[in-house]
């Protein structure tokens, strides 16, 4: 039931819209106008309070035919986008018409295209990273550094974002070469900081404890950073 819960939060939130998210997919759903648009009858029957509207109902609001509008709802519950459920209440047996295998239908629509969505935007960052990289080092690179990179990010897991961050401790150190960064990365993952935010946290904290340890004057004349190549703790 996680689904409907998640499709009702957006909703209530205002992020998305059943109708919205219907007309956006129902085509890759392989529903055609038609039916389309007996859906949202269905909808705007259950809107006003009527969960089982009858075929005649429906025939009044559509130019359809009524044998036509039965064989849909037929072909559409068959299809399973629409059930009957049946209801007991004050000792009286009810149906209804459930939409909700439809909406699930829909929400998985739309965690595809997001899923897709941040591949795609994973995948550039990918991509800057190693411009990044020839940039610091003003040279490109070499196809072996290219797959340590790569195994970076496809085998010890790390974001393009936190592999930045590494390279820029490299760049504070003057330490400035793969060895260092992946020292650095290496560091990381055994204290199991994975995000950017724990990295800035985690830099930070060293810093003031360092400069906490030098006279202030010496402490303004030097850029302090990480020797992660020395770093036991």
């Amino acid at each position: 039931m996680k689904q409907p819960n998640r499709l009702q939060q957006w909703i209530e939130q205002g992020n998305v819209h059943i109708s919205q998210l219907f007309f956006q997919y129902y085509k890759e759903l392989n529903i055609s106008d038609e039916e389309a648009m007996l859906l949202m009858h269905l909808h705007a029957f259950q809107q006003n309070g009527d969960s089982f509207p009858t075929p005649d109902k429906i025939a009044e609001r559509m130019q359809s035919s009524l044998k036509r509008i039965a064989d849909m709802l037929q072909k559409l519950m068959k299809q399973g986008y629409i059930e009957i459920e049946q209801q007991t209440s004050d000792n009286m047996l009810s149906e209804t018409f459930s939409l909700q295998p439809l909406w699930d239908r829909l929400l998985d629509c739309l965690n595809k295209d997001h899923q897709e969505d941040k591949k795609q935007s994973l995948e550039a960052l990918e991509g800057e990273i190693f411009q990044v990289f020839e940039q610091e080092f003003g040279r490109f690179l070499s196809p072996m550094e290219i797959e340590t990179i790569s195994m970076w990010i496809d085998q010890d897991g790390h974001t393009p974002e936190v592999i930045r961050m590494a390279l820029k401790e490299a760049v504070l150190a003057q330490k400035l070469s793969l060895r260092y960064v992946d020292r650095i990365l290496f560091e990381w993952k055994k204290k199991n900081i994975k995000t950017s935010k724990e990295v800035a946290k985690h830099a930070s904290s060293f810093r003031e404890k360092n400069l906490q340890l030098q006279p202030a004057a010496s402490a303004a004349k030097k850029v302090q950073f990480y020797n992660w190549l020395e770093d036991r703790s």
